[in-house]
């Protein structure tokens, strides 16, 4: 049954723009190759932009012709590499694959003496490889690569729609290469950001630590608590969050606390309990937390836990008296957290809690200063010796 060459160029196509994995996408594409149009092996060699060389990267096809994937590279002084990088092929080859029969008896012709010379020496290369047919992918005037194809089975010779098909083939591999190479260098940029962000706010927390004496290490003890309720509430099926919510509430839990470092520090490190004026002043640190990390539209999300920690499950907190579901998860989940380490760590005015003691306040406040969910996943968490 004859193959419909443009119906399998646009579902090629199509699965092109899905796969961001260079890597996956030719090995789909010689795959598919190998199976629709019955070459004895295919092999395609991508262009290594560090090393300016072209390297086998996937290679199928009957055993014992197909060359394993990373065994060879051609160099940029490669003649075949040379050969369509000066752009020779577009100038003696009208569809610009070279198919060896066709490459043979143009030899014969008056060519120019270099073009010859480099064209032998290509043809040679397509030998060492087993190659029939050889079409180059561009991007612009780039190579980005090389497609390298046995023999059809029985002898027989390429049509001319099969190479047709393998050029607009290469084509679009070029393109959707140079896109799925983008689109993970960018996957690489953002994570190189994202860890610098991170370790920048993790910078802003101990800054805050240091600045209140009595606090020490409060953060960080903090954020792995809250980490560690969310993926209790996730695991017991109450709420499934994804990396992107764990993510907001480790930034959240962090900076937390940022507003403090807009409150004097004869109030934060006062030994004794605080007047109600120094209450007041207090209070005030998740407004000016939320002030200070307003300009960063990336944390726009992470403000929340910010602001509104201090809000209470009855309505009775600050700032704003939010009540139940209506004080955002990602807060009520650092409020209990922040109160938990609170009751556990020495005061000059008080002696800690002991763990046991500090889970009997937080249940007796289920419902009344804390979400009752993030309770019952706090108990869970000390039932198992996981706090």
């Amino acid at each position: 049954m004859a193959i419909d060459y443009k119906r399998e160029l646009e579902t090629a196509a199509k699965s092109m723009i899905l796969v961001h994995e260079p890597s996956t996408l030719i090995k789909m594409i010689a795959r598919m190759i190998v199976h629709k149009v019955k070459v004895d092996h295919a092999g395609i060699l991508l262009h290594d932009k560090e090393r300016d060389t072209y390297v086998l990267t996937v290679s199928r096809g009957t055993t014992g012709l197909k060359i394993p994937a990373g065994f060879a590279r051609m160099d940029a002084d490669n003649p075949l590499i040379r050969f369509f990088r000066q752009h020779l092929d577009k100038k003696l080859f009208d569809d610009g694959a070279i198919i060896y029969e066709n490459a043979r008896k143009l030899l014969i012709r008056n060519i120019g003496p270099d073009a010859k010379e480099l064209l032998k020496k290509a043809m040679y290369q397509m030998e060492i490889f087993k190659a029939s047919v050889c079409i180059p992918s561009y991007f612009r005037d780039d190579l980005l690569g090389l497609l390298l194809l046995g023999s059809k089975g029985r002898g027989r010779k390429f049509s001319q729609g099969e190479i047709d098909f393998f050029i607009a083939l290469a084509s679009d591999v070029a393109m959707a290469i140079r896109n799925a190479q983008l689109f993970r260098d960018l996957e690489l940029e953002l994570q190189e950001k994202q860890s610098l962000f991170i370790h920048i706010t993790i910078a802003l927390a101990a800054a805050i630590d240091a600045k209140d004496h009595y606090t020490h290490g409060h953060t960080a003890r903090v954020t792995a608590l809250s980490l560690e309720i969310a993926k209790k509430l996730s695991d017991n099926n109450k709420k499934r969050f994804d990396d992107k919510f764990f993510e907001l509430l480790h930034i959240a839990s962090l900076l937390h606390d940022i507003g403090k470092i807009g409150v004097p520090e004869s109030i934060l490190n006062k030994e004794g309990p605080l007047n109600e004026e120094e209450k007041k002043k207090m209070q005030e640190h998740p407004v000016l937390g939320t002030a200070i990390l307003q300009p960063i539209k990336e944390l726009k999300d992470a403000i929340l836990g910010v602001k509104y920690h201090h809000e209470r499950y009855d309505g009775s907190g600050y700032p704003e008296g939010l009540e139940g579901k209506q004080i955002p998860l990602v807060a009520a989940i650092i409020s209990a957290a922040d109160s938990f380490d609170a009751m556990t760590t020495d005061r000059p005015y008080r002696s800690r809690l002991s763990k046991e003691e500090a889970i009997k306040e937080i249940q007796m406040e289920s419902g009344k200063q804390f979400d009752p969910h993030v309770v019952n996943a706090l108990i869970e968490l000390y039932r198992e010796n996981k706090i």
